[in-house]
């Protein structure tokens, strides 16, 4: 069946499903498969109910054909598939679309843009962290053409190759790449693989007639930019940063705790904890203005977002405050995580760090953790914390606790009974640091 077919049924249909666990009248059902998973398996199930047709790579018994007719769509692959029936749709976009990666807090830069530009304009953006080659595809599929005025995409990636591949569906006319730093650095070879595979967004972008948003005091950005765009990048390129030169300029006024920013000629007191947040609002200051949002929206989109899902959170337990930052960790953001707590004021009985291993580091992974306890060994602390088998050197060093797991980190909490405290709880998704606030908020 061709492309132009599919679309076909894909605009006749309900929508666009992968799990017939949610299978809604008139679905469009995909069955993807990966390593331990094959949907497939569960066509069948899909069409009975409900599904308008379902596409397949596989055919799990022959009488399928025969019961169900056109309605199985047998194809060589159906990942793919659904990516260039993502990238078929987008083509018929008639507004902008932005593209976002980065190494760290994409997902807090993307949603900080939506909040803005959906002051102004009707949006369509990744919801959560489907920012992936299944999630990607099915963002864009979720986009009603004729009701959306702009798009923003996230991409994530832990190899070369993988935004490249995302660009060819997601197709932007905008970009805008956090930083880069030690994130993935298994997957991409190490840092310089690190700076070349979140660079093919530029790369994109520049053979393509895009632009790009970008930090102006992040040299590595503004040469990778300048490496691809040459002489066209002043025409192409958006700068934010701290200069007063830039198109959007601004500086902190304070950073240790709630981020307040000084912009625009007015000053925005952010929800967000650690000036390490400051290039993710000054992004989304950027693009707000650059796509013609009034200054007192952007002020009110950016001090009215509360951060979710473990990202920055402030939370107060009892007479303990907790900065509770788990959905995921890297050397980078570790260090600034840890950069932050060690500028917090306040007069606490004790300060606590709570850290879980960081993944993917492949063979850096041995030196990574080791720079971040030492780090720890020079900041002011009462209880150095550590999570998981890669932490696992730490268990016999002086004023340090480890645990094999977060179970046992959070029994350790439990029996400490810390009062007035100050605590950062850091680490990678997979640690499972989140459970620890399960607790918190039973007491």
């Amino acid at each position: 069946m061709s492309i132009e077919r599919l679309y076909e049924l894909y605009l006749q249909s309900s929508g666009i499903t992968t799990d017939t666990r949610s299978i809604k009248k008139s679905n469009l059902f995909f069955a993807l498969k990966g390593e331990k998973f094959n949907a497939n398996q569960f066509a069948e199930a899909a069409l009975q109910a409900g599904a308008s047709y379902a596409v397949v790579d596989e055919i799990g018994e022959t009488t399928w054909k025969e019961r169900y007719g056109e309605r199985l769509i047998h194809v060589e692959n159906v990942l793919s598939t659904l990516q260039q029936l993502a990238g078929f749709h987008r083509q018929q976009f008639k507004f902008p679309v932005l593209a976002i990666t980065g190494s760290n807090g994409k997902t807090t830069t993307k949603e900080l843009i939506a909040a803005v530009l959906s002051k102004k304009y009707k949006i369509a953006f990744t919801k959560g962290n489907l920012n992936n080659h299944i999630g990607i595809p099915l963002t864009l599929l979720s986009i009603n053409k004729e009701h959306t005025e702009l798009a923003v995409i996230e991409m994530g990636a832990n190899h070369q190759r993988e935004i490249d591949s995302y660009c060819q569906y997601v197709q932007p006319d905008y970009g805008l790449i956090t930083n880069v730093g030690l994130a993935h650095i298994e997957g991409f070879g190490g840092f310089h693989g690190v700076v070349k595979g979140k660079t093919e967004l530029y790369q994109h972008l520049s053979l393509h007639n895009g632009k790009l948003f970008i930090n102006a005091d992040d040299e590595i950005l503004m040469n990778k930019a300048e490496e691809f765009f040459g002489d066209e990048l002043l025409d192409r390129a958006i700068l934010y940063g701290t200069s007063p030169e830039v198109f959007c300029s601004g500086h902190i006024i304070a950073g240790k705790e709630f981020l307040t920013v000084e912009t625009l000629h007015s000053t925005i007191a952010t929800q967000l904890v650690g000036d390490y947040n400051f290039t993710n609002v000054m992004s989304a200051v950027c693009i707000g203005k650059y796509f013609h949002v009034p200054t007192a929206d952007i002020k009110d989109a950016l001090e009215s977002y509360t951060p979710t899902n473990n990202r920055s959170q402030k939370i107060q337990w009892g007479t303990n405050t907790v900065i509770m930052d788990a959905y995921n960790a890297n050397p980078s953001s570790m260090k600034a995580a840890l950069k932050n707590f060690e500028q917090l004021s306040g007069d606490f009985e004790n300060r606590v760090v709570i850290l879980g291993e960081m993944m993917e580091l492949g063979e850096f992974s041995e030196e990574e953790h080791r720079q971040i306890f030492e780090h720890t060994q020079h900041m002011p602390l009462d209880y150095r914390v550590f999570v998981g088998a890669q932490f696992a050197f730490t268990k016999n060093q002086p004023g340090a606790l480890w645990f094999a797991h977060t179970a046992d980190a959070r029994e350790w909490l439990h029996n400490a009974e810390l009062h007035h405290s100050l605590i950062l709880v850091k680490g990678s998704r997979a640690n499972g640091l989140e459970r620890i606030l399960h607790f918190c908020n039973e007491q």
